[in-house]
């Protein structure tokens, strides 16, 4: 690291050795309170002054520097600096064996922090070198210009003409930098104009430099700290205040409670265990520690300070201590401990004075957790006797232990107590009530009691209960509206656009309750309800699942890696002779070096543009050094969590794509099926997965655009390479497609070069070979499908069709061979097809466009004699056999193209008449 960057590793900026030093000092009376007390608590004999000198400018220490950091963590700094300085030397006076060497060790160790802290701050002389306390006549007299200057600046703080005062305390400040006074009177002047965060820096520096400790001025600025919300300096503050007035239990208990409120349990336990250390008969300051070590888990310790004190005490009894001891007992489940330390407290203390009720209550607790339920009930007898709003707590304790091991008759008698003392009840008695009655079986009652407690206010947005109401009204006959109206929005918020009075997470928002919702819709056939009922959470979590796939995958190297990386390149050597040369490396290990610098330079660079506009915005720059790099972006939850872990929301899935079909709603439905299908790789199994991907393949030719589906169509085929039906869904798909696909081609070549005796693939390849009237190329893949399948009626009419076009061509010398090799195809599909209908069409058409009308008439004929019944269209695999497509009847009959092919026939040849009888018989309705 070089002198330049020291003072940002640091964080303390332009502060050189000459400027500023603070030293750990050591007077007589210092040395005579060591022997007297030995070690104070957390240091707190450590006794640091703050001493100014050369050209440093003090008001530099008021004002955060460039990196957020604030005064008094600088002193934290540079106390710290001060006391290892302290420690090192106490090392070097007091070698131990091998002193030689160790000793070289630690000059060696000193020279690097030297060299590190950049001469930054000064460290004084060995405590050996100079003589104990302060010389006599030593302290520093004030300049009659000081003097001067502090007396007008009084006066003009004294006629409240703070403006006038601020330049002459400064000046004094820049002649007499370690007078303590002027700080703190500059600290009075910005207090009074309403610059508190200038007064507390200003009261920082004066209680640093001032000769003695100041209590009175630390506790100011403990008030001013919390008044602030600046909770790190408070805490150092009260240290400090704690140091400078040990005696002051007050600070003690404010500390304390800081270190709860930032939820510093630990410290906090510590704290209050301090207190007691020092004032043992502090009941206060005891319960709090035993809760606090209690938060903590450590058990043990929490329990130690509180028998201890009772175990002290014959007389005087501290019920709270006793009561508090039980009850960490008991929420640890030493109930037979808990028993006994009750049962010794009413042994000591209660031969004049009756045991509180609530450990009596906490005794009854207790012999219910170890089965002794006889001697439990004659201890809560006076519950029953005397209940009333005061023993509404330990009534409701009884109750819960009753629920919570399974005695829900017990239970309701103690519930119906507290129903008495409160005759409207509340939502969360109702719902014990009537979460006992469900427990018993008793659904009549659980339901009316499950419908009071959704009633109020407070209970509303229980879901676990809404659910668990709409379960057992789902289990009597003809509930399902009384369920849908549970669980669906109020009425209210579905009529209302204000939503600021909406709660920020509805109830009816929840996954659970939409899925129930969704359930009913689904099973009562009312899709357009179901699919608004689950899509948007469907969509969200879906779209959510992607997002928080991408940043599990992403990976991000800490600025620590990246450093180390970039040191590769800053491995220069200066003073051999490999100077000037590249570091040896491999090619990759640079490649990544440079990557790493360019990424911390960006990272430099958006830095200091974030930094640029907060001090633009007029706002304070708090930068913050922990490494972003190392912080993942936080994952977000979705609202359906186990959309894609469970068949359950598989089936959900399924269901809500094929309403969506059913709907016409393609598109939606396509993209559900997408995203699930990129999402649940190992998520749902292989027939499911191809389930989904024949839907989409049924819903892509439905759309527009089919090209979204594609994928789910080849899939299909790729995992089926011999199955028709998977190629009819394929050639389904790609029939619809306006313009060519180029992984289409990419794809279909592919299988034939794979599956070389395939017979679909060659005839779809085919296919696309005819419709770029490229008829010969067609011809050479229905003569090879044609090899494998000689007696296929399609495969004869695709051959028979490509030699006839071929025929046609202006190329080909042999036209009359290839134009009867053509009808030789035909012919042998009209034997295999038995003379269908469609097949004598066939040979008609082919004769009407190679010009043989004669014969085309006759076979036009024979097709208008026949009456083709219609045949059920092919489904694709997987598809929903339910849903029938509407068709014209007659749709199989080819009669109607015979005659209008026939009636073309006869008006080209002149014979008007006859044409229009063809039409007038077979054309018109």
């Amino acid at each position: 690291m070089e002198d330049g960057d020291t003072g940002k590793a640091i964080g303390m900026a332009s502060n050189s050795a000459e400027d500023l030093e603070m030293d750990y000092l050591e007077d007589e009376e210092d040395v005579n309170r060591d022997e007297e007390d030995g070690n104070g608590e957390e240091d707190g004999d450590d006794v640091f002054t703050l001493t100014f000198h050369g050209e440093m400018n003090p008001l530099d220490l008021t004002e955060d520097d460039a990196f957020g950091v604030q005064p008094y963590q600088k002193f934290e700094r540079l106390e710290y600096e001060a006391l290892a300085a302290k420690k090192r030397k106490q090392l070097n006076d007091c070698p131990l064996d091998g002193s030689a060497k160790k000793a070289r060790q630690e000059d060696e160790f000193q020279r690097k922090v030297d060299e590190l802290m950049g001469g930054m701050v000064m460290w004084k002389k060995s405590k050996a070198m100079k003589k104990k306390g302060r010389k006599r006549g030593s302290r520093n007299k004030l300049s009659p210009e000081v003097t001067k200057k502090l007396g007008e600046a009084n006066i003009f703080y004294a006629k409240r003409q703070y403006e006038q005062a601020i330049p002459i305390l400064k000046a004094v400040i820049m002649l007499a930098p370690n007078l303590s006074e002027t700080y703190h009177t500059l600290g009075l002047v910005y207090e009074e104009i309403g610059d508190k965060r200038k007064a507390m820096n200003f009261y920082m520096l004066a209680s640093h430099l001032a000769p003695k400790e100041h209590p009175s001025l630390w506790k100011r600025l403990v008030a001013l700290s919390i008044e602030q919300g600046n909770t790190g300096m408070a805490t150092y503050c009260l240290s400090k205040a704690i140091k400078a007035d040990p005696e002051d239990l007050g600070l003690r208990f404010d500390r304390a409670s800081l270190h709860v409120e930032l939820g510093e349990y630990q410290k906090a336990a510590e704290s209050y265990n301090q207190i007691v250390g020092l004032c043992p008969e502090n009941v206060e300051a005891r319960s709090m520690a035993a809760k606090m070590f209690n938060t903590c888990g450590q058990v043990e310790q929490s329990i130690s300070i509180l028998e201890d004190y009772i175990k002290e005490r014959t007389s005087d009894p501290q019920w709270s201590l006793i009561d508090l001891l039980a009850t960490i007992l008991m929420e640890n489940n030493e109930h037979f401990k808990a028993l006994q330390q009750i049962e010794h407290a009413r042994s000591i203390y209660c031969s004049k004075e009756q045991l509180p009720l609530s450990l009596s209550v906490k005794a009854g607790i207790c012999h219910v957790h170890l089965g002794n339920i006889g001697q439990a009930e004659k201890l809560f007898m006076i519950l029953q006797m005397k209940h009333n709003g005061d023993t509404t707590g330990l009534i409701a304790a009884v109750g819960n232990t009753f629920m919570n091991l399974g005695h829900y008759d017990s239970a309701l008698k103690y519930y119906f107590l507290l129903k008495e003392i409160d005759q409207n009840g509340d939502g969360f008695l109702h719902m014990k009530i009537a979460r006992c009655y469900l427990s018993l079986k008793d659904r009549r009652q659980a339901i009316a009691f499950f419908n009071r407690s959704l009633g109020t206010k407070a209970m509303e947005g229980d879901v676990d209960a809404r659910l668990t109401l709409a379960s057992l009204l789902l289990e009597e006959e003809n509930k399902e509206d009384e369920v849908i109206k549970l669980l669906s929005p109020p009425e209210d918020f579905a009529s209302t656009t204000d939503t600021s009075s909406m709660p920020l997470k509805p109830w009816w928002n929840n996954a659970k309750v939409k899925m129930q919702l969704a359930r009913i819709y689904h099973s009562r056939g009312m899709l357009e309800d179901f699919v608004e009922a689950i899509l948007p959470s469907v969509r969200e979590t879906l779209f959510t699942e992607s997002l928080n796939q991408k940043v599990r995958s992403k990976k991000r190297l800490s600025k620590s890696v990246l450093s180390e990386r970039v040191k590769l390149l800053d491995n220069h050597h200066t003073d051999d002779v490999f100077r000037g040369f590249r570091p040896l490396a491999a090619p990759s290990e640079l490649l990544k070096a440079f990557r790493a610098k360019k990424s911390l330079q960006k990272k430099a660079a958006l830095k200091e543009e974030r930094k640029a506009a907060v001090i633009a915005a007029g706002l304070d720059w708090h930068s913050d050094d922990s490494d972003e790099e190392s912080r993942q972006q936080a994952l977000r939850e979705p609202p359906l969590p186990k959309l894609l872990k469970d068949d359950e929301h598989y089936q959900l899935i399924l269901d809500l794509c094929k309403a969506l079909a059913s709907l016409q709603r393609y598109w939606e439905a396509l993209e559900i099926i997408n995203h699930s299908l990129k999402l649940a790789d190992s998520a749902f199994p292989l027939e499911k997965k191809q389930e989904l991907r024949s839907l989409g393949a049924q819903v892509a030719y439905n759309t527009t655009d089919p090209t979204s589906g594609y994928d789910c169509a080849r899939f299909i085929v790729q995992q089926h390479p011999r199955s028709f039906a998977a190629w009819n869904c394929y050639y389904k798909v790609i029939s619809r497609l306006e313009n060519r696909l180029a992984k289409h081609v990419k794809f279909l070549h592919n299988m034939r070069c794979t599956h070389t005796d395939c017979v679909p693939p060659m005839i779809i390849f085919g296919h696309q070979l005819t419709n770029i009237s490229q008829h010969q190329a067609a011809a050479r893949e229905y003569l090879e499908a044609y090899k494998i399948m000689p007696d296929s009626s399609l495969i004869n009419l695709c051959v028979g069709t490509a030699l006839i076009n071929l025929a046609l061509g202006f190329r080909l010398q042999n036209k009359h061979q290839c134009l009867a090799q053509g009808f030789a195809f035909l012919f042998s599909n009209l034997r295999l097809s038995d003379s269908s209908q469609e097949a004598l069409y066939n040979v008609g058409r082919a004769c009407q466009h190679v010009g043989l009308v004669t014969l085309a008439v006759s076979y036009y004929e024979k097709v208008l004699e026949m009456r083709q019944k219609d045949y059920p269209l092919p489904k694709l695999p997987n598809e929903d056999s339910s849903i029938q497509e509407t068709k014209k009847s007659g749709y199989c009959d080819l009669r109607r193209e015979a005659a209008y092919n026939l009636h073309l026939i006869y008006k080209k040849s002149g014979s008007l008449d006859l044409a229009r009888q063809v039409l007038k018989d077979h054309c018109t309705l």
